[in-house]
C-alpha cells in the first residue's frame, strides 16, 4: 500500500506518516517498505493505478508490505493506528492458537495412521495364515494292488 493511502487509513497526514517512518527507519527494512522509482510511478500512471503524478503530491511515495503496514501501526500515535495495532496483535495471538491446534491435530492424525498401519499388518498376517491353511498338501497316492519291485 502507498503511504498516502495508509495515512488516510490511520487518520494522519501523509507528511506526518513519512516523518515517523524516517524517525524509525531501522524498523522498516527493505521487505517492509521501499520507495517507488520514477519508472514505477510512470508505470502506475500508464496503468491508471493512479490518475497522475500530481496525485502523489510531488514526491516519490513509499510502498509498504503487510509487515510494513503492521510496523507502521506501531510507530504512529493516532487513535486509529493504536486500534489497528491492537487488532493486529490479537490476530497474531489467534493465529498462534490456531497453529497450535493444528499441531495437536497433526499429531493425533499421525498416531491414527500408525495404528491403522499396525492393523493393516495384522490383517495381512491373518490372510497369510488363512492362505497357508487352505494349501492342501497332496501326498503321493499309494497304488493299490500287487507291485513288483
Amino acid at each position: 500500500m502507498l503511504d498516502k493511502d495508509l495515512a488516510v487509513l490511520y487518520g494522519v497526514k501523509p507528511i506526518r506518516l513519512r516523518e515517523q517512518v524516517k524517525r524509525n527507519i531501522e524498523r522498516f527494512p527493505e521487505d517492509f517498505m521501499f520507495q517507488l522509482t520514477e519508472k514505477e510511478i510512470d508505470f502506475m500512471v500508464s496503468q491508471n493505478a493512479i490518475p497522475s503524478r500530481k496525485y502523489l503530491g510531488g514526491y516519490r511515495p513509499y510502498a509498504f508490505t503487510e509487515q510494513g503496514v503492521a510496523m507502521l501501526s506501531g510507530v504512529l500515535h493516532s487513535k486509529r493506528a493504536i486500534q489497528a495495532n491492537i487488532a493486529i496483535m490479537r490476530v497474531f495471538v489467534n493465529l498462534k492458537r490456531i497453529f497450535s491446534t493444528h499441531a495437536i491435530l497433526a499429531y493425533k492424525l499421525k498416531e491414527l495412521e500408525r495404528k491403522i498401519e499396525k492393523h493393516d499388518e495384522d490383517i495381512m498376517a491373518i490372510f497369510e495364515a488363512i492362505r497357508q491353511m487352505m494349501i492342501v498338501e497332496e501326498k503321493p497316492k499309494r497304488q493299490m494292488g500287487f507291485q513288483m519291485g
